[in-house]
């Protein structure tokens, strides 16, 4: 999945203009628009306001470089660099990898259109800022993995990065609105501590300790770094679907189908050495590498009623994080399970 600093980065630029969505209207809707704009208002913009447009744009790109630098120094700056290559990564941990770049452009490209309608972008120019955000935050990161002896520029990605906006645009277009979120949530799975020997038996490892060098141990490096805890939902408010015949849905009612993954301990198989030279592998039948597809009630923060601005505000940033809940699961070592609570 895409570092934490893309999904920072559009949170904290766009916060204010996520109320653009909760306002429930676009500036060039509004019948009487106010002579004055208070640059700190959390209502939007009925006209394009330069002010708010530089406050925006100057956080934005502040935060973006910031992040940008410490992701540098923390993951590429202690590995060689080289000439700009690519790198073919389609097979590579079992699709989790794509399906979390297809959310985060997506994310970033919503709460994008929203920071720029708090502006007072018009929405055709609001989406598009939004798709061109996206897509430079994405580009960034392949960039960097393309001067990276351990990586290289993947197209995959960039294919999946377009299909995030891709989704975020055809719906403002269709729509006017976002019927379909894309959401994350990150259950780590009990790892186990058997040990396991590498094929000569000289050296000997667990499960567990293989996750923590793959994925790390931090809560936040396990939600955003293992592809056996990560799962990405497509969720679909239901009210909005039904259109005349809603009934008595909620507004805010979500009905959300899922990906996730399980026995992910190497890139494109489970295979690897140690720092001794010790090759580990694990057998297909006690640890096959398989999806894993859930469904599942969800909730929409932005269609939840409330009159308080700020509860809003912060109940829209949270609409990129799957809500816990009961859910089916199957796959195709269990089958058809019912888990009670799952996140």
């Amino acid at each position: 999945m895409p570092p934490l600093h893309t999904l920072l980065c559009c949170l904290v630029c766009c916060l204010p203009g996520l109320m653009a969505s909760a306002q429930g209207g676009g500036a060039e809707e509004r019948a009487a628009p106010a002579p004055t704009v208070r640059l700190l208002s959390l209502e939007p913009a009925p006209t394009f306001d330069k002010k708010r447009f530089w406050v925006s744009a100057s956080v934005g790109f502040g935060i973006y470089a910031g992040a940008s630098y410490a992701m540098w120094d923390a993951w590429y700056k202690d590995f060689p660099l080289g000439g700009f290559h690519t790198f073919n990564d389609m097979k590579e941990w079992k699709g989790m990898d794509k399906a979390g770049h297809f959310q985060a452009a997506y994310v970033q490209s919503n709460y994008t259109f929203h920071g720029a309608r708090w502006t007072g972008m018009s929405r055709r120019k609001a989406m598009w800022t939004g798709v061109g955000v996206a897509t430079g935050i994405q580009a960034t990161i392949e960039i960097m993995d393309g001067f990276s002896e351990e990586w290289g520029f993947s197209v995959g990605d960039i294919a999946f990065n377009t299909l995030g906006t891709a989704l975020f645009a055809s719906q403002e277009m269709i729509w006017r609105e976002q019927r379909i979120l894309l959401k994350v949530s990150s259950t780590q799975p009990d790892y186990p501590a058997t040990p396991i020997y590498s094929v000569d038996g000289a050296y000997e490892t667990t499960l567990q300790a293989r996750a923590r060098e793959l994925y790390g141990e931090s809560p936040s490096e396990i939600f955003l770094k293992d592809y056996n805890a990560m799962t990405i939902w497509a969720s679909f408010n239901v009210k909005a679907f039904r259109g005349r015949k809603n009934g008595r849905f909620p507004a805010w009612l979500n009905v959300a189908f899922c990906l996730g993954a399980n026995n992910i301990y190497g890139g494109f198989s489970n295979r690897w050495r140690n720092e001794e030279g010790g090759e580990f592998v694990l057998s297909s039948q006690t640890y096959p590498r398989h999806h894993q597809f859930y469904l599942a009630p969800d909730v929409d923060f932005s269609r939840i009623p409330t009159r308080h601005r700020w509860l809003k505000l912060v109940l829209c940033a949270l609409n990129w994080v799957k809500v816990p809940s009961p859910v089916v699961s199957f796959d195709s070592q269990n089958g058809l399970e019912f888990q009670p609570f799952y996140w």
